[in-house]
């Protein structure tokens, strides 16, 4: 009874302490959603430039402005008599003004250029945003199975350190009895001591990749839910045709995406500069208000309304507006260029990620057919072994096959893993989606 109740007091304090479950792939992407640094300064820039719709839009709507002035004026004024004799005179007075102004743009090629820019410009910014935001998943999938990798990389050294001694203390034994041989004991020791340089490097390994997942959530990671090879489902993607992928990427990439509204707003930088050539127009309405405006009006009084039409012609630049529609085109066409650049890429990108899924699943299933063989000869060298048909050297010689078989299976899983979430996220697919489905197969 008291056992049960120590049982339970531990297992209510990993649950307070937050101890009592492994930090799966879901989480680690969530929290890096909200914490890392790379996709916050994404989501910054792109509250930025939503702005530049609005700025654009107020170009376009009345302007409404008012100026207000005062001044105190000394005036010395020198003029001759009736006798032709110089006269001096002192004059001060107070001048002031108001003025209220109303300018409505009603013809200005380049602010409506503009505008539809910005919303190309706007719209460019949110799929830049999207693209950041499934490279997040892709990112901490990779950081997440590498550190993964590294774990099952020291899992299997220190096996191997196990067996390894294992082998090197019978050696030692059956040396002592009599019946044994040195060169056996030298080859356990020296398997051994490379086995301790390679926990070494796994080790590293290890910390390295968890910082760097850390780096990511911005929180520090006790546990990583392992892989469970049971829940994995080895499959073909779905659809099971390259081409049906590259047709869904090129409708929902969100790379794709940014750079089409960078064309888009290429075209209308052109329009912005053609529109160098064309006058403008604006409607007008003014109320003023002046008194003792000049030295020849003091003490005198005007008010002044008018409406009316501005009409602004441009005539001569000395070549610059004509420059500015040169570069303008050699901006779309670049523009143009590098969408389809991305496009032939994007196409490449799918056939590798496709194929690493397709041949994943025949990689990882021979691999683990592999594995089972190699566990066989371990097993059948070390009884030939005890039998005295086979020697220690063969012996060691199975288990690092084993153990080379063991790494290749792992690594073969992990990069079946990441091919399935770049396929996804190449093709602009559901950002979380494939990720919720992987981390299914993880052990909590």
């Amino acid at each position: 009874m008291g056992k049960k109740k120590n049982l339970l007091a531990l297992a209510a304090y990993g649950l307070l302490s937050g101890q009592a479950w492994s930090f799966d792939l879901s989480q680690a992407y969530s929290e890096a959603l909200e914490q890392d640094s790379t996709i916050r300064g994404v989501r910054a820039a792109t509250d930025a430039r939503r702005e530049r719709l609005p700025q654009a839009r107020a170009l376009l709507l009345p302007n409404l402005s008012a100026s207000i002035s005062r001044y105190r004026n000394s005036l010395e004024r020198t003029s001759p008599d009736s006798s032709g004799q110089p006269v001096t005179s002192d004059l001060r007075y107070t001048s002031r003004s108001e003025v209220l102004s109303l300018r409505q743009p009603i013809f200005r090629l380049v602010q409506m250029a503009d505008y539809r820019q910005a919303a190309a410009q706007v719209e460019d910014a949110e799929a830049v945003l999207e693209r950041e935001t499934q490279n997040v998943g892709v990112r901490v999938s990779g950081a997440y199975f590498e550190a993964l990798l590294a774990e099952e990389h020291l899992a299997l050294v220190l096996a191997q350190k196990t067996a390894y001694t294992t082998q090197f203390d019978a050696a030692q034994k059956r040396l002592g009895a009599g019946f044994g041989m040195r060169t056996d004991v030298d080859e356990a020791r020296a398997a051994l001591d490379l086995n301790v340089a390679q926990e070494l490097e796994a080790r590293q390994s290890l910390d390295f990749t968890r910082r760097q997942l850390q780096s990511l959530v911005n929180r520090p990671i006790d546990r990583l839910a392992p892989l469970d090879p049971s829940r994995m489902q080895l499959a073909r993607p779905v659809p099971d045709r390259l081409e049906d992928w590259v047709e869904r990427a090129e409708a929902n990439s969100p790379e794709l995406q940014s750079l089409a509204a960078q064309v888009e707003a290429a075209k209308y930088e052109l329009e912005k500069a053609q529109a160098g050539h064309y006058p403008t127009l604006d409607a007008v309405v003014q109320l003023s208000r002046s008194d003792s405006d000049t030295v020849t009006s003091v003490k005198t009084r005007y008010t002044n309304r008018s409406i009316g039409l501005q009409l602004s012609i441009p005539l001569y630049s000395g070549g610059y507006v004509s420059s500015t529609v040169r570069q303008a085109l050699a901006g779309q066409e670049r523009a143009q260029e590098a969408l389809e650049a991305t496009r032939r890429d994007l196409g490449v990108r799918l056939h590798r990620e496709f194929r690493g899924v397709t041949e994943g699943v025949l990689r990882v299933r021979a691999l683990e057919q592999a594995v089972r063989s190699a566990e066989q000869v371990v097993i059948s060298n070390s009884r030939s072994f005890d039998a005295g048909s086979r020697t220690l050297p063969d012996v060691l010689n199975a288990e690092q096959q084993k153990v080379s078989a063991q790494r290749d299976l792992a690594q073969a899983r992990f990069i079946y893993l990441m091919s399935r979430i770049r396929l996804q996220a190449l093709a602009g697919g559901a950002r979380a989606e494939v990720i919720d489905e992987v981390n299914g197969w993880l052990v909590r």
